[in-house]
């Protein structure tokens, strides 16, 4: 999977003939998972149509403040499409239009979504070679460049001039690359082994019953994706579960029972850097599982249980041992017993939710976590969904291993 898959992509495209390209590089990333919105000055129009770009990239295209015709006074927001934007894309971007990206000279829709956006830009530079040369130009790269915004190499080969050297836009293939490479060695967990454990565990009573509890493995999903497009090369040990977590830096595997959980973590935990235990894994399980359904018979049935051995324990007492998250689902006196719990069981960071708090829990799509770190200092987020919760545990995580 790309790193670009869920990415919101403005594409600019300026009036040079290499605007041609611009329709295969939508496609590209369409086809690597972004979402792609297009804005084109009014020079481009002469070299693709509007229709080509909006049927591959399946939104409106943009190219005016407001659209052509329109008399009902909406216009395009250039400040909410530069905000929309995760990162931008200039390609082809004539010597004219990053002379006015210098400058902040803005006479079209692109300049000024430019100016607003507040994502990384990629400029794909394409002219001809005594242009591409000419000394106000190579201003222009120094100056783009002194703004933060990244420019993508020009190739050499023939030109519309029909001379032959540098200026020619990298082929989209070669943007893409280039770009999906500059996002890769900036991830912050690039070459990171992360263990996650999720969901609940099965305990059999007999074969068609079982000691279980309410967890759907949300919350252990959203922190495997979020891991993984932070990237980390990440091992999901997830309970019954049906919640997907799809990312090629993903492995997974599937358990029932606390010790199956146990025995997977133990293959893998010496060669991780991080692990974090989300799984809601049973304290107990029958002391014997009946071979055959047991029947009713009596107005009682007793089963003795026995203690299923502690995962998260058992990792904080290891010598040389990951970065270790704990979980902790409290019905009372909440951070009381988390601090316990995170002192005992020698974790660097435990996440603390309660039963209590409205959004938080079990199945739920949202949840309400408090972060505690070894100094016991105390980090409170609002309700908000198990992805952005994922993103503040990891944050926590990266700000704490830097």
């Amino acid at each position: 999977m790309s790193v670009l898959s869920g990415k919101n992509i403005i594409l600019g495209v300026t009036g040079g003939i290499a605007a041609y390209k611009s329709s295969i590089l939508v496609r590209l990333l369409v086809k690597a998972g972004a979402a792609v919105k297009v804005i084109m000055t009014p020079a481009a129009l002469e070299f693709v149509t509007p229709l080509t770009l909006a049927t591959l990239s399946k939104n409106p295209v943009h190219h005016l403040f407001t659209e052509e015709g329109d008399t009902t006074g909406v216009w395009n927001n250039h400040v909410e499409l530069g905000l929309w934007g995760d990162l931008m894309i200039i390609a082809p971007a004539t010597a004219n239009t990053m002379s006015k990206m210098v400058t902040g000279g803005i006479d079209n829709l692109l300049l000024a979504v430019y100016c607003s956006a507040k994502c990384p830009v990629y400029i794909a530079p394409a002219m001809d070679l005594d242009m591409y040369k000419h000394p106000s130009t190579q201003h222009s790269f120094e100056k783009l460049s002194s703004y933060g915004n990244i420019i993508i190499p020009a190739g050499d080969g023939e030109l519309a001039s029909g001379l032959s050297g540098k200026g020619r836009m990298a082929e989209p293939e070669e943007i893409l690359s280039f770009i999906e490479e500059d996002i890769e060695k900036q991830l912050p967990l690039k070459g990171k082994r992360v263990l996650i454990t999720a969901g609940p565990t099965y305990e059999p009573i007999d074969p068609v019953r079982f000691i279980g509890n309410h967890s759907s493995g949300k919350m252990g999903a959203a922190l495997a994706l979020e891991a993984a497009q932070l990237g980390a090369l990440v091992t999901l040990i997830i309970g019954p579960s049906h919640v997907e977590a799809v990312h090629s830096n993903i492995s997974r595997t599937n358990v029932m029972t606390a010790q199956q959980m146990y025995d997977q973590v133990f293959n893998h935990v010496d060669k991780v850097d991080i692990a974090i235990f989300s799984a809601a894994v049973a304290d107990y399980r029958p002391q014997s599982v009946a071979d055959q359904k047991i029947k009713k018979k009596d107005s009682t049935l007793t089963i003795e249980l026995v203690k299923n051995p502690d995962i998260l324990a058992s990792v904080g007492a290891l010598k040389k041992r990951p970065f270790l998250v704990g979980f902790a689902l409290e019905t009372e006196n909440e951070l009381e017993h988390a601090f316990a719990k995170a002192e005992k069981k020698n974790c660097d960071l435990l996440v603390l939710n309660s039963t209590r708090d409205k959004g938080a829990g079990f199945g739920k799509d949202t949840n309400k976590v408090t972060i505690i770190d070894r100094k016991k200092q105390t980090t409170v987020y609002e309700t908000k969904s198990k992805q952005l919760v994922a993103k503040d545990i990891l944050n926590e995580i990266i700000e704490k291993i830097k």
